[in-house]
């Protein structure tokens, strides 16, 4: 495998055996770079075996079959997730593989197991590969078996392997200020026990030929100068507080630190067996989604999606959900005449709808996602696009793109249709995807 010269320049400390963060942007071959150091550590290392860790679970399909299929024709490379079976044989396939590439949980999960065919150790390794290694930190599953790597380090144990992390962004960690990014980059060096970040220095002009940035294009859009609907929404929240009786409560309906405090009293409230706030807490949350969607989307869809969630069946002999049930039912008429008002629709669709008809010509070949915080919010986009006739037409191919976890909130997608949807938009079947940040890393 040919390296260019700015490949050649991150890999050299890696190369040396030294543990350190190859920092790359986008597209400039990161993992290229990995398969490069994993080639070299296995040629000249007797008995040498390493693990690539990845974060989601696509992503180990597509190393195997992409970049580190380079590595078959010398190597066994084996591939484990959460959808192989044989993934409880773990120990055993470790001990059959030169290259083991495996989500970070199944690592996690043989380290610490008591089963002999699944139990490893660290040790078993001579060279960790970790991808996107910005996640490792705080409760990420990279942090506990880095904290595993530097309790055994300390306390003075040898033949811990060499450790590779990969990223495109080490990210700031929510800082505000230039000393707390930089705060936040050390901290992940350290987690990672690496003594270098590798950015391309000598080599930048030959990096930026190959890998040429994207333009950035800021277009502010203008908030609805006024928004009943989504006031009679938080007017019903309000009344949901007044009746649990937690004037405590915060007030920042709309907002993701709203829908983790509420996800949290939930929680409390169902441990302490309190079905009262627990059903107060559900009906708040899907609230909240209301108005994310009706922040990011059109008013319709926020009432559709209030609609759908009362028009399951509910428990009616619960004096809570009776009460809930009919306020919603009081204002259920004048939710849906607001709803239908285009006098108050979404400025940010007519600029999103004037971006796509500008970029997505009938006979153009570009592609696009759409990022949104909500799966909600993703399927909903996707229905304004279905039905907004100007962007109606076989030149806008578009698809939603969302997390696999399991959300009693909305419905998840498979493995095999994250794929298949990945799959398709490479291949140009698909040019538009409207995704949740599942997308940012690895497509």
């Amino acid at each position: 495998m040919e390296l260019r010269g700015y490949q050649r320049e991150a890999a050299a400390p890696a190369l040396r055996g030294r543990n350190c963060i190859v920092w790359l942007p986008t597209g400039a071959g990161k993992t290229r770079v990995a398969v490069h150091v994993c080639r070299r550590h296995l040629e000249s290392r007797r008995g040498g075996k390493v693990a690539v860790l990845v974060n989601k679970v696509h992503l180990v399909d597509q190393h195997t079959e992409k970049e580190f299929h380079a590595l078959q024709d010398t190597f066994k490379v084996t591939s484990i997730s959460g959808d192989t079976s044989h993934k409880t044989f773990f120990a055993d396939l470790v001990k059959k593989s030169d290259v083991v590439i495996c989500t970070a949980q199944i690592l996690q999960n043989a380290l610490v197991s008591t089963e002999e065919d699944m139990h490893v150790e660290l040790t078993d390794f001579s060279l960790l590969v970790i991808d996107e290694c910005h996640h490792t930190h705080k409760d990420a599953v990279y942090n506990k078996i880095m904290l595993r790597y530097l309790q055994r380090k300390l306390s003075g144990k040898q033949d811990l392997p060499q450790v590779l992390g990969l990223t495109a962004s080490p990210g700031t960690g929510g800082a505000t200020s230039f000393e707390g990014a930089v705060e936040h980059v050390l901290q992940i060096c350290a987690n990672l026990d690496s003594e270098k970040i590798t950015s391309v220095q000598d080599e930048a002009q030959h990096l930026q030929s190959h890998v040429p940035q994207p333009k950035k294009q800021y277009d502010l859009c203008q908030e609805r100068v006024q928004d009943p609907f989504g006031e009679q929404l938080k007017k019903m929240m309000m009344q949901i507080h007044q009746f649990m009786e937690k004037p405590h409560l915060p007030r920042d309906f709309g907002t993701q630190i709203y829908e983790q405090r509420i996800v949290e009293l939930e929680k409390t409230a169902a441990e302490m067996f309190c079905r009262k706030t627990r059903v107060c807490a559900l009906h708040l949350r899907k609230y909240n989604d209301a108005l994310l969607v009706n922040d990011s989307v059109r008013m319709v869809d926020a009432f559709q999606c209030l609609q759908q969630f009362y028009s399951t069946e509910r428990d009616k002999k619960d004096p809570t959900e009776q009460f809930l049930t009919a306020m919603f039912e009081e204002n259920r008429a004048s939710l849906q005449a607001l709803a239908r008002d285009q006098r108050y629709e979404n400025p940010r669709l007519r600029k999103l709808e004037g971006l796509l008809h500008e970029h997505f010509q009938p006979l153009g070949t570009s592609r696009g996602i759409v990022f949104t915080t909500t799966r909600q919010s993703a399927h909903s986009l996707l229905s304004w696009l279905q039905a907004t006739a100007t962007l109606c037409g076989p030149h806008i191919r578009a698809a939603v793109l969302t997390g696999a976890g399991y959300s009693n909130q909305t419905r998840h997608m498979t493995q095999n249709e994250q794929q298949d949807v990945i799959k398709q938009f490479r291949e140009g079947a698909l040019n538009l995807l409207f995704s949740t940040s599942v997308a940012e890393e690895g497509l």
